[in-house]
């Protein structure tokens, strides 16, 4: 609350300095269609320039405090031809200028912008934009604000429905923690994507730790960015690629505007979202604050997340823009723990577990700054940071063990990091066509103080408190990294077009401090450090056979940090190969996506991914003659597979209008093989060492099917979405047993299908209500076998609950 009370305190500061220093020169007008009607959302800017303003519901806009000169006024929108007008604006002058927009058909390269009454919530990335070429890429763009689904408690099954080949796991019932994959990588807190929000890391440390334990709420996140694994030239790390979030930017159509979002639930859920926004002049600024609680679906599972953001922009000259984002959450959650199987069958609503917690106090600041060099270059810069904590304590041993009710285990995690991107982007004239050019330059640091194994109390409360220096262990794991990438689009006929470009990496780790105390006596690890640079390079093409319809392809190399788990041992006798070595392969894809009118959009495509020189433990002889457990490079696995996503609005393409109401139907469907290569490992099996390999094996936590189904139908004001999601079964280890260990932490996690129901109703224009079931039928089933926190055991998911949304703006 004391965040949220400073952003106020700042908004007020601002809003006041901006309204002394605002100027009287100005351009303003309506923009209406070819009606006469008026058009909200318009863009309307000055080329060359960082100055622009978007139309508000009358159809008005208004530029402030522009200085003199000459510039090229451009309106536009899609579906509408593109309006430009010569200005030339004296010292203190106004001017107004109307416009009437031209209706036009989309251009190859644009968003894929349904009808109204058509398809909605999905898209795919434009071919250069923001810094970024996304051409020839297998990409995906959801746009959240045209989803019927439970955003208060970000309900991933839902929001990721039409995104082909993502699994989730869903054992968070606070909505806090995000664990999602694709191909056949681990979901573990989405660690195989690189997590970004607004284009800055928001992970831990995503060379050393790349768990993401924040998400923003998705009441204020305007779309999710997804780019499968030819995002590593641009982005680096994690084979899954990148995911980014992008917020709800300041409204540049009104001074202020004001929205409050609240929502009650099943098990005492009550979320509030509270924003406010908007432009005067030079300034524009947003501000959020959402406070969620709830008791959980299982018994010891309540939740109490505070969420905080400030975004303020100020056009410092007509070709620089500044801006300074603060991102603040504080989540205490309790830990309701794993079950058995036999418990699962029971009741999976039950807990065994009622003095477990966790909490993760986050801040993220971040600066930004885009310079216009001439209408064809642009620089963007961002200087980031993240000072977090991740928090637990409770009573760690398996699931088949009860509580003894003596002292918790206290483990804690603090994380100092900051980094910093320059990007360039470029467009010239080569063989009589526009050609993209795209780089950058990296740096980030990045510091983890782990303190684990620590004596807490015997108390059941949120207590992290513990004895002087009671931390058996005590470990220091820092990061440094260097980056450099260029990437190019060559547009070699008004189809066809080719990417190419390289990556440059250089990283070191360096691993010290106390792995644990035996007896008293503390033993410490001798310090690793290791160092490395590298090169990526991927190439991908695109041809044009419609207007609304692309063959893309696309063949990248990818890799994956040594993290701070590989580097640490279990015992100090173990051993740590001096070549340990990041894990690297490439991701292929070959797809066909685009759309057919307003009625039919789709995306259907082949991937193969290769994961290769996983780390991973091996039994050795000593040379005395003792058994260490040998932490290498031991193998490789291959994903590969179909992905399709196929959406039609079948009233609109028969009778292409209708007074009873729109339906349209989905299907997002995935067939995956992941299954290891050759993959040597051992065990110890009454002091004799016992070697297999894993080849052949299906990866672990890797459905071979992940199918989504769903219709929604909408009239008028008034839209209902039904979801089907049906995934088949999975391993919860590399050796594939199927039947479960007394500790629940191995065996089968069983296919499963379950269903969801959400409506909405927006009334006056600006408010709406919306409510929904989710787990329609009440399924009883499980997504993962965890082997520590937050289990150990089976993560049930949540069975039935209700949610009901009512919103207002103003």
């Amino acid at each position: 609350m004391k965040t949220f009370g400073s952003i106020l305190f700042f908004l007020s500061f601002f809003l006041a300095t901006a309204s002394a220093f605002a100027q009287k020169n100005s351009v303003s007008g309506t923009i209406l269609d070819e009606k006469r009607q008026p058009l909200a959302g318009v863009s309307v800017y000055l080329q060359g320039t960082v100055r622009g303003v978007q139309s508000d519901r009358s159809g008005t806009y208004l530029l402030k405090d522009i200085p003199a000169g000459s510039y090229q006024l451009v309106v536009s929108l899609v579906g509408f031809q593109t309006y430009t007008q010569e200005l030339n604006l004296e010292a203190g002058a106004s001017q107004q200028l109307h416009v009437t927009l031209q209706e036009a058909t989309l251009e190859l390269g644009e968003f894929s912008i349904s009808a109204s009454r058509g398809i909605q919530g999905q898209g795919h990335l434009p071919e250069v934009e923001d810094y970024r070429i996304n051409a020839g890429k297998k990409n995906e763009l959801i746009r959240i604000g045209e989803l019927n689904a439970n955003l208060a408690m970000n309900n991933s099954r839902q929001i990721f429905a039409k995104t082909p080949g993502i699994s989730i796991w869903e054992n968070d019932g606070s909505g806090v923690q995000l664990g999602v994959a694709s191909r056949g990588l681990n979901p573990n807190r989405s660690w195989e994507f690189n997590v970004r929000m607004n284009g800055y890391d928001i992970t831990p440390d995503p060379m050393g730790y790349p768990e993401a334990y924040f998400t923003p709420p998705m009441e204020v996140v305007e779309q999710i960015e997804i780019v499968r694994g030819a995002s590593s030239l641009q982005y680096g790390s994690q084979f899954g690629g990148l995911m980014n979030f992008v917020l709800r930017k300041p409204d540049p159509s009104t001074r202020f505007t004001a929205e409050t979002v609240n929502t009650v639930g099943s098990n005492g859920l009550f979320s509030s979202f509270n924003y406010l926004g908007g432009t005067e002049g030079k300034w524009s600024y947003t501000a959020y604050f959402q406070k969620r609680m709830g008791n959980g679906w299982r018994a010891n599972g309540a939740f109490d997340t505070n969420h905080a953001h400030l975004v303020v922009n100020y056009a410092a000259s007509n070709r620089l823009k500044l801006g300074l984002e603060m991102t603040s959450m504080t989540a205490d959650t309790q830990q309701p723990g794993g079950l058995t199987d036999a418990q699962f069958d029971a009741d999976p609503q039950q807990s065994t577990r009622a003095r477990n917690w966790f909490s993760t106090p986050w801040y993220i600041p971040a600066v930004t700054a885009e310079y216009l060099v001439s209408p064809k270059t642009k620089l963007s810069w961002k200087a980031f940071g993240t000072f977090a904590e991740r928090n637990s304590v409770g009573f760690m041993r398996p699931i088949n063990v009860e509580d003894d009710l003596g002292n918790r285990q206290v483990d804690r995690d603090y994380y100092t990091t900051y980094g910093s991107e320059v990007r360039l982007s470029s467009s010239y004239t080569l063989w009589g066509r526009e050609q993209s050019l795209v780089g950058g330059l990296r740096y980030f640091n990045g510091h983890i103080d782990r303190k684990q194994l620590g004596l807490g109390t015997r108390g059941s409360e949120l207590d992290y408190s513990v004895a002087a220096g009671a931390f058996a262990r005590d470990l220091d794991f820092s990061n440094t990294n260097l980056a450099a990438f260029v990437e190019q689009v060559f547009r070699l006929t008004d189809r066809f077009l080719l990417t190419g470009g390289f990556r440059l990496e250089q990283i070191q780790s360096t691993m010290q401090g106390q792995l644990n105390r035996v007896n008293g006596v503390p033993q410490f690890l001798e310090p690793i450090t290791r160092s490395r640079s590298f090169a990526l390079f991927g190439a991908g093409a695109e041809y044009h056979v419609t207007k609304n319809s692309e063959f893309y392809a696309n063949l990248s190399q990818a890799y994956r940090p040594v993290l701070i788990s590989d580097l640490t041992p279990p015992a100090t006798t173990d051993i740590i190969d001096p070549n340990l070595t990041d894990s690297k392969g490439y991701n292929f894809d070959l797809g066909y996506r685009g759309s057919w009118t307003s009625a039919l959009q789709f995306d259907l495509s082949y991937f193969h991914l290769n994961y290769a020189d996983r780390i991973g433990t091996i039994a050795q002889i000593d040379p005395k003659g003792g058994i260490t457990q040998f932490r290498t490079n031991l193998g490789t696995s291959i994903s590969r597979g179909f992905e399709g996503y196929v959406e039609v609005d079948p009233i609109t393409a028969i009778f292409e209008s209708s007074r009873v109401g729109y339906l349209h139907l989905f299907a997002s469907l995935a067939y995956v093989d992941a299954t290891y290569g050759d993959f040597e490992v051992s065990s110890v099996t009454n002091g004799q060492i016992q070697t297999r390999n894993l080849e052949g094996n299906r990866v672990e936590n890797a459905p071979r099917k992940i199918n989504r189904f769903g219709a929604t139908y909408s009239y008028s004001q008034f839209s209902m979405t039904w979801q089907l999601s049906d995934i088949g079964e999975a391993f919860a280890d590399a050796s594939n047993t199927v039947a479960s260990n007394a500790a629940a932490t191995v065996g089968l996690i069983p296919a499963y299908q379950v269903q969801d129901l959400s409506a909405s109703w927006n009334f006056w224009k600006q408010h709406s209500v919306k409510a929904g079931v989710n787990n329609l039928t009440d399924a009883r089933y499980f997504t993962r076998r965890a082997g520590g926190y937050p289990g150990p055991g089976i993560m049930p998911a949540d069975g039935r609950t209700f949610y009901l949304t009512a919103a207002l703006k103003f």
